[in-house]
């Protein structure tokens, strides 16, 4: 080896060991680690290293010991003096149209925890401020102490004589106490047919109310626009005994429904913006929706106004108990003096079930409030063409067309998916037990705020029954390469033809139906599945 490149050899071995040490400290034995050590460091040789050396070890040691207290413990280090805390988080509902303060969720703590403030629904109950009698007998002083006496709809399913009498027999009681009661044509000329009823009373006025701004089609939909139609706030003249202004949508304080489910559909499409609370009583065939019997028709409309306090039911419940001995159950009528006396077997062995609450107990009303949907058809270049308020579902569908129905569809201007199937149901939860469910789509709580989406018969296996929450913007259209054109439907009425290009634009209506409840909203909607659909009813099993 020449001798002059041995000083080069030996500075590249201690420089290649000095690396060693810095990147892998723990490759080397511990005999060369302690060589690299001596040839790669040097000895303090002033005070200035010592100090630095001991600030290392200190640092080095107060560091294992904030790990060690912070394994052992979760509680978070306090910032030092100076130093800035946390910025608060803030929350907001920001949807398609504008943003607002968050209302169900909350940020607490320094720390910015969300939080929920509590559940999204609950069971709305309604009561009046006005003044509340004993008894029925009272009733007409309670209507005296009022500043106006309290107007009540009176709507009646056509073609029953049965309840048409009945209606006339609860007029003429309400009259008695000087409860103002409202009427449509029908109704007013079966009144003006009994000797009983005094027609030209004051109390006793003809409902004629005037279409709601903005909604409709045609003629109604432009006249509306351009404020030419008269609006439905009121009549605008003094009534009097030899001619009296027709009541119009804001006079009623309530509405009382003698007939079935389209009875209660007819009243929420004559109230198009806000309905006041409906107490539905049943008349028809089913009565999913009407959970009040015909005999106690008078009594719940003294309660829902708040003229008459409730007594206590516990005798009554009593009464109504029989014991059925030959399967040891308990057979509770579900409505007392129902139309068909149709009775639910509520089994008790092992478990005791809560008696619901007495109808307008504490001067409390409960009530449903139904949401709505509201729903406009817009033309290819972009005009208004209709716009309806829809309380079970709107179907777009083929028609007559033998072809698919090809519509595109989109949830806040994203895009849903591409139906080719026989058509697609828009739901509301009232709606969900209706057409929805017989094409598969689930059953929904009436206080869920949701709209649901159920394809009819689609042309793919993938495609199923979808839940969106109540804020979002459905819009389906017309595609320009369809093979046909559609046809959209609301509440089963108002068949309008989609041409291409044509679009149906979906939300949440502004204005619910609140309708009156016998027991709460649970108790009368499982009832009504019980009693109406045999809900998942089957023979009891026998114990092992």
């Amino acid at each position: 080896m020449n001798p002059r490149c041995l000083p080069l050899l030996v500075l590249h071995i201690i420089f290649q060991r000095c690396l060693i040490k810095a990147f892998a400290p723990g490759s080397l034995p511990s005999s060369q680690r302690r060589t690299a050590h001596r040839l790669c460091s040097k000895e303090p040789n002033s005070s200035n290293d010592v100090a630095m050396q001991d600030a290392k070890k200190t640092n080095s040691n107060e560091k294992a010991s904030l790990d060690s207290s912070t394994f052992h413990s979760t509680k978070q280090i306090q910032p030092p003096n100076g130093a800035h805390n946390k910025r608060k988080l803030e929350l907001a509902w920001c949807n398609h149209d504008a943003c607002y303060q968050a209302i169900r969720e909350k940020v607490v703590g320094e720390h910015n925890h969300m939080e929920l403030t509590g559940p999204a629904t609950g069971q709305v109950v309604y009561s009046w401020e006005q003044y509340s009698m004993e008894s029925a007998s009272k009733a007409t002083a309670a209507v005296k102490k009022l500043a106006s006496p309290p107007a009540v709809l009176i709507l009646v399913k056509r073609g029953e004589e049965e309840l048409f009498q009945i209606a006339i027999e609860t007029i003429g009681r309400l009259l008695e106490i000087g409860v103002q009661v409202l009427v449509d044509s029908t109704l007013m000329g079966e009144l003006e047919a009994c000797e009983n009823i005094d027609v030209e009373s004051d109390l006793i006025r003809l409902f004629d109310p005037k279409p709601v701004p903005g909604f409709g089609s045609g003629e109604q939909l432009l006249d509306s626009a351009d404020g030419s139609s008269s609006a439905a706030n009121g009549s605008d003249g003094s009534d009097s005994k030899d001619g009296q202004n027709p009541a119009d949508l804001s006079d009623p304080d309530l509405i009382v429904t003698l007939g079935g489910d389209g009875l209660l559909m007819y009243a929420g499409h004559v109230f198009s913006g806000p309905v006041p609370p409906i107490l539905p009583v049943a008349g028809g065939s089913m009565g999913f929706l009407t959970p009040f019997a015909r005999e106690e028709m008078f009594e719940a409309i003294l309660i829902s106004l708040g003229l008459i306090e409730v007594e206590d039911e516990e005798d009554d419940l009593e009464n109504d108990v029989e014991f059925d001995s030959m399967n040891g159950s308990v057979l509770a009528l579900t409505q007392r003096a129902n139309n068909n006396m149709q009775i639910e077997a509520t089994t008790r062995d092992g478990y005791n079930e809560k008696s619901p609450l007495a109808f307008g107990n504490n001067k409390q009303i409960c009530i449903s409030m139904r949401m709505r949907l509201d729903c406009r058809i817009f033309g290819s270049d972009g005009s208004l063409r209709s716009r309806y308020a829809v309380l079970n579902e709107v179907v777009i569908d083929r028609g007559s067309s033998p072809y698919l129905a090809s519509l595109e569809c989109f949830c806040d201007d994203v895009h849903l998916t591409t139906v080719q199937a026989d058509g697609i149901i828009f739901s509301t939860p009232t709606g969900s037990t209706a057409y929805s469910m017989a094409a598969g789509g689930s059953v929904v709580h009436p206080a869920v705020p949701a709209i649901l989406v159920t394809p009819i018969c689609p042309h793919v296996l993938s495609f199923r029954s979808m839940i969106f929450p109540d804020h979002v913007v459905l819009r389906c259209y017309v595609p320009s390469d369809a093979r046909s054109t559609a046809c959209v439907y609301f509440d089963g009425k108002h068949r309008t033809e989609l041409h291409r290009g044509d679009s149906v634009q979906i939300k949440m209506s502004a204005h619910p139906v609140p309708t009156i409840n016998r027991a709460d909203h649970s108790a009368d909607w499982l009832s009504s599945l019980k009693r109406n659909f045999n809900f998942n009813t089957r023979v009891r099993q026998n114990p092992l």
